[in-house]
């Protein structure tokens, strides 16, 4: 995994991109379209998955992606580390993946998108103080009218919300509910389980080919785990699971 600087692309590929881009769009389905979509308690639903990529420092060439599928209780669906329809042209991601692979997909982002007149100003801080239990909500609708996504407090324990937006199949009160039941932490655990393979990978990579790893940029005291709140383990329990199959865990943010 060489380091190295890669340029901009060419201009007529970044437009080739656009045009794709704006090709698949058409194919976005915003609505659900299985069974288990529209049960309160998802019967049906066997397998999520979870994309995530992670880049390598100083080396804008590599990449490392990664896909993880876990087993839920009681069809198919992804999460994928990014956005759906909540994106400068209502194509993000999370729609790119699922029309490609027509599967049910949801876009699960850690920092909103300011698009379509939507900002992280003092209201939208306001409304996020406003979210005081895990499953809490809010609509994301931007100066157009349309509602692009939901904020959604994902734990209990977590103050940070995450932005869910349709990818692809499902409708956005789905995504959310499915997002929330597939949180032991703030990250959906689909996702999370793929960003820490995906990050393992590009170490021991790293570690074979002699490169240094890079430094987490955290201190020590950074980098000690939180104190979990009272009656709570730090382990997650059924960490093979879409959901937990017993016990609490302390979040990790």
């Amino acid at each position: 995994m060489a380091r190295k600087a890669a340029g901009k692309p060419p201009e007529e590929i970044l437009l080739d991109w656009k045009r794709e881009q704006a090709s698949l769009k058409a194919r976005v389905v915003d609505r659900d379209t299985e069974a288990w979509q529209r049960d309160p308690a998802f019967s049906g639903l066997q397998r999520v998955g979870g994309v995530d990529v992670s880049f390598v420092k100083d080396d804008s060439g590599s990449a490392c992606a990664s896909l993880v599928v876990l087993s839920y209780p009681e069809l198919e669906v992804l999460f994928v580390d990014g956005n759906g329809v909540l994106h400068h042209r209502g194509f993000g991601v999370a729609c790119h993946l699922g029309v490609l692979t027509d599967l049910p997909c949801i876009g699960v982002a850690k920092k909103l998108l300011q698009v379509d007149g939507l900002e992280n100003n003092a209201l939208h801080k306001e409304k996020i103080q406003l979210l005081k239990a895990g499953g809490d909500s809010f609509p994301l609708m931007g100066g157009s009218g349309t509602v692009l996504g939901r904020a959604l407090r994902s734990h209990d324990h977590s103050t940070k919300p995450l932005y869910v937006s349709v990818g692809h199949k499902i409708s956005l009160e789905a995504a959310v509910r499915l997002t929330h039941s597939c949180c032991k932490f703030r990250i959906p655990e689909p996702v999370r389980q793929a960003d820490i393979r995906s990050r393992d990978y590009i170490r021991r990579t790293q570690e074979v080919q002699g490169v240094p790893a890079p430094p987490s940029g955290r201190s020590k005291e950074a980098q000690r785990p939180k104190a979990c709140p009272q009656g709570v383990s730090e382990e997650p329990a059924g960490t093979s699971k879409g959901t937990p199959t017993g016990g609490k865990a302390c979040p990790r943010f």
